[in-house]
Parts: structure tokens; sequence; C-alpha cells
């Protein structure tokens, strides 16, 4: 199976790639904000093309690939 997620720009992302914001984002449930060029390490690619998983701090979170440019 293969999957087909793609950052903002149309390039593809896999496992333990690098990404970059490009939009400051809110986390729902949290009180914490992301700001525009935050360099997320290792991300995982989850069954829903337009989303990944990433560790930030403690936490994992999900985000739209919409808002992230490969690093």
């Amino acid at each position: 199976m293969t999957s087909d997620v793609k950052d903002c720009n149309g390039n593809p992302l896999v496992d333990d790639d690098s990404v970059t914001l490009i939009k400051d984002l809110k986390v729902k449930g949290s009180s914490l904000n992301l700001k525009r060029g935050t360099l997320i390490k290792k991300i995982t690619t989850t069954v829903n093309d337009e989303e990944v998983e990433c560790r930030i701090g403690k936490s994992t979170i999900v985000l739209k690939t919409c808002f992230l440019k490969k690093a």
C-alpha cells in the first residue's frame, strides 16, 4: 500500500521527514500556539493522506498537510 501524502507544494512526505509550518496555528483543546516557521522533526504519516502525526513537547498532535512545507 502506497500513501500519497504531499505538503503544500506537492512534495511527497514520508515517515521521519522534517517539515516547517507555513502559518500560525492554534491547537484545539490546548493553550498551545504553533508559530509560522516552526520546524517539526520525525513526522508519521496516517491513513488519511491529508494529515500527519507529530510530537511537540510531550504531546502528540495531528496536523493538516496544507499547512506544512517539507524542510
